[in-house]
């Protein structure tokens, strides 16, 4: 019989996702014997041509790792959606976002003002000079991806059938769920409800953390460096600002047993639509503050609010974009803007 077929692309993300991969370190080999691996750019002498000339439905599964930043990610997007069975968001950007999304902050001319023209590391000659999609040369023309205004989760573009979270994703957990896989295809069995994170619980970080909770209201934050924490108690209730109440377990709460306060990459607890503003209502439990003047200085100190709130989760977060549009402000969906 013809072995299922495994695919996996990275589009806008730093790589981390393909490094996990082989850190499953032997067991690779047992998922390069079972799958036959048809597309794998980052690895292997793979073109895109060869994905254009398969049938429809032609792969099995395909690992998407990275959101969508450019024109070439959203075709990939959509390629791989045509050609695949399954397709997996993997790791937090495609299913978030994750730091690709922070530039959301910023739309398209903000980012190519600072890089091309504000920049240090622009040089006086080639200041305010922008990459152009189409630009003609003696050789012929050359085009090159589109930038997009808006980072947009996977989503967002096209149907995902699963998840799994993380940046990256715990090797352990992608070696669980690629032999969960493995045993189904080889052995029959029932897929997961479409629409599952895989590789994750249903409860939040702080439920496989460790570290004594005492519910002390908080005072003032600390970031990380500035104090040496107590390695049994939790960080929230020592002033560092940790993530795990809105955050969905699965990782083992490694993070925070190496002392560093967890960041968010698992995304959303169950039933959670916004992370940040999760954090918010725990955060709105905890500060001990008689009035809004005291609140205010107690928050503060939480340096960049929207960046360590939203880190992961702001291109899928219910944030949009506000941009004033024939003089009145109006909010621009993600799922629908490219070039506003």
């Amino acid at each position: 019989m013809a072995k299922p077929k495994l695919a996996l692309y990275w589009a806008a993300s730093c790589g981390g996702c393909e490094i996990t991969v082989i850190d499953i370190e032997d067991k690779i080999l047992d998922v390069a014997d079972f799958f036959d691996i048809v597309f794998w750019p980052c690895v292997m002498d793979f073109k895109y041509d060869d994905v254009r000339k398969m049938e429809d439905g032609e792969i099995t599964i395909t690992l998407f790792n990275g959101s969508i930043r450019n024109s070439e990610n959203e075709e990939m997007a959509k390629l791989l959606r045509k050609k695949s069975q399954l397709l997996i968001a993997f790791g937090s950007c495609p299913q978030e976002g994750c730091i690709p999304g922070l530039a959301n902050m910023y739309d398209k001319q903000g980012v190519f003002d600072y890089v091309y023209k504000e920049a240090p590391s622009v040089e006086d000659a080639s200041k305010g000079t922008v990459p152009q999609p189409k630009t003609q040369m003696p050789e012929g023309e050359i085009e090159i991806p589109e930038f997009y205004n808006t980072v947009k989760t996977l989503d967002q573009v096209v149907d995902v059938d699963y998840y799994i979270p993380g940046c990256p994703p715990q090797s352990f957990q992608v070696l669980t769920v690629m032999l969960a896989v493995m045993e189904i295809l080889k052995n029959g069995g029932e897929l997961p409800p479409k629409g599952t994170v895989l590789g994750a619980t249903d409860k939040t970080c702080c439920d496989e953390c460790p570290r004594e909770r005492k519910e002390k209201k908080i005072k003032e934050f600390f970031r990380p460096h500035e104090i040496i924490p107590d390695p049994n108690e939790c960080l929230l209730d020592q002033g560092i600002l940790c993530m795990g109440p809105a955050t969905r377990g699965g990782c083992s709460a490694l993070c925070v047993q190496a002392n560093i306060p967890c960041r968010g990459c698992y995304g959303a607890p169950p039933n959670v639509k916004d992370q940040g503003a999760k954090m918010i209502s725990a955060l709105s439990s905890v500060i001990d503050a008689d009035t809004p003047e005291e609140t205010r200085k107690i928050l503060e100190k939480i340096a960049d609010p929207l960046g360590t709130l939203y880190r992961f989760s702001l291109a899928g977060s219910t944030f949009r974009r506000v941009q004033k549009l024939n003089g009145k402000e109006q909010e621009l969906a993600a799922v629908e803007e490219h070039q506003l």
